[in-house]
């Protein structure tokens, strides 16, 4: 892990960006909390992290502000990493679908959503093993938000993540439902109930496939950007519980 350059924010978050490897991605630590702290994974969408930066370090001063570290990492094919032509083409047959009207197709979310779990998650891993190596980090992690089949293979594989924070807002292939059977790790599922991009049956099957003993399901009225700001609030108490 190398980093490439440090800032303070107002709040006093130290925000330091890092590549590992080819990879690029950003930390942020609290101002003032005894070390080591522990860390949470942000997911988020493969939009690039610049596009995505200020919903990113919105999160992560909130999680900063209940002792939390932070960090993400540029998903494969996204913002400055070298192009994905299959998954630039899996993004295109998604859009071509939805402008005509059409079913998304069993194929389309398979394209566009397999290869990236595949490539993603053992990135994320190298970038935990990094993290932790560091002396003002240190366990339990937590995993919060994304691309839900990238956080559901993380719960799977990964021991170190003892907690995760879903975002029931993105599409599902029917091959994750058998590995949700085998999440055991606390869940805190969000669902906006009238999310346009999503269909809400298939998120209600997944969290019931969910193997989790302890899994709460919070629905909110709104679409895919209408979340309330309690939601986040909800979750923040969650990670409280389970990292501290």
């Amino acid at each position: 892990m190398h980093f490439t350059s440090e800032q303070r924010l107002d709040d006093g978050v130290l925000e330091r960006e890092f590549t590992l490897g080819e990879i690029p991605g950003i930390l942020w630590t609290p101002a003032s909390v005894p070390a080591p702290a522990p860390l949470i994974l942000l997911g988020h969408p493969p939009l690039g992290l610049r596009r995505m930066y200020p919903r990113l370090v919105d999160r992560a001063r909130h999680s900063a502000a209940e002792g939390f570290a932070t960090a993400t990492i540029e998903l494969p094919g996204s913002g400055d990493r070298p192009r994905w032509p299959a998954a630039e083409q899996a993004r295109a047959d998604l859009r071509r679908a939805m402008e005509a009207g059409e079913p998304v197709t069993d194929e389309i979310i398979d394209a566009l959503i397999l290869p990236l779990v595949d490539k993603a998650v053992p990135e994320w891993q190298a970038a935990l093993d990094a993290l932790l190596s560091l002396p003002e980090i240190g366990g339990p992690v937590g995993y919060s938000g994304g691309v839900i089949s990238i956080g559901i293979r993380l719960a799977v594989v990964e021991p170190r993540i003892v907690a995760a924070g879903f975002f029931a807002g993105s599409f599902v292939p029917r091959a994750m439902f058998e590995e949700a059977r085998q999440v055991t790790i606390p869940l805190h599922v969000l669902l906006q109930w009238d999310d346009e991009g999503n269909d809400r049956q298939a998120a209600l099957d997944l969290f019931d496939a969910f193997g989790s003993k302890e899994k709460s399901l919070h629905a909110n009225m709104g679409g895919h950007t209408g979340v309330p700001q309690f939601a986040g609030d909800a979750a923040a108490k969650f990670f409280t519980r389970h990292l501290k």
